[in-house]
């Protein structure tokens, strides 16, 4: 099974001493449980989902070709919400249909799951916590599983330490091993690698 991981910073794992990130450790997860699967990291460091919606398909294409067991794990969304002026980089509506032109295709083509976007230290995170739900309603007209992060994030004190610790918006290993295990614990990740 090929997994592509399509998103921005969080994906990458930005601010992670190791260089793992949530998905380096979900996918060694799943290796230790006994799956074969090739994880693709194609987290940028600052787009926005309009800069995803512009890349994801080529490098998914590249990557999962035809006959090949192919899955896509979307998330974005912070970098929509924070502005260098504190006003969204891209206006809630155009982040809404920018997610439903990507997702609305990639269920298309291979299974898709969307994580929402993290909570931030600075003012993005109020956008964050409007358009996580929007999300989560938009996933649900689409029927893609949509795991929600804001919410259990911003209540787990160590989350809120590893932003400080770092750069305001990217935690280090420690937030990154949180985030894999709420992955972990997800129905929908368990049913695709049982």
């Amino acid at each position: 099974m090929r997994l592509c991981f399509i998103g921005d910073s969080f994906v990458n794992g930005t601010g992670d001493p190791v260089g793992l990130g949530w998905v380096g450790r979900a996918c060694a997860a799943a290796r230790r449980r006994g799956h074969d699967v090739t994880c693709y990291t194609l987290g940028i460091r600052g787009d926005t989902s309009a800069d995803i919606a512009r890349r994801w398909r080529e490098e998914a294409a590249r990557r999962l070709p035809a006959g090949i067991d192919g899955r896509l794990v979307f998330s974005f969304g912070a970098n929509d919400c924070r502005g260098e002026t504190g006003t969204p980089r891209v206006d809630p509506g155009a982040s809404l249909a920018n997610a439903r032109a990507i997702l609305g295709t990639a269920k298309t083509h291979h299974p898709t799951l969307m994580l929402g976007p993290p909570p931030l230290s600075d003012a993005a995170d109020a956008a964050i916590a409007t358009l996580s739900p929007a999300l989560a309603g938009l996933c649900r007209e689409l029927a893609i599983p949509y795991l929600e992060l804001h919410r259990p994030l911003s209540a787990i004190g160590l989350w809120r330490i590893e932003l400080a610790a770092g750069d305001g918006a990217h935690p280090g290993a420690a937030g990154y091993a949180v985030i894999a295990e709420i992955v972990e614990g997800w129905g929908a990740w368990r049913e695709w690698l049982p």
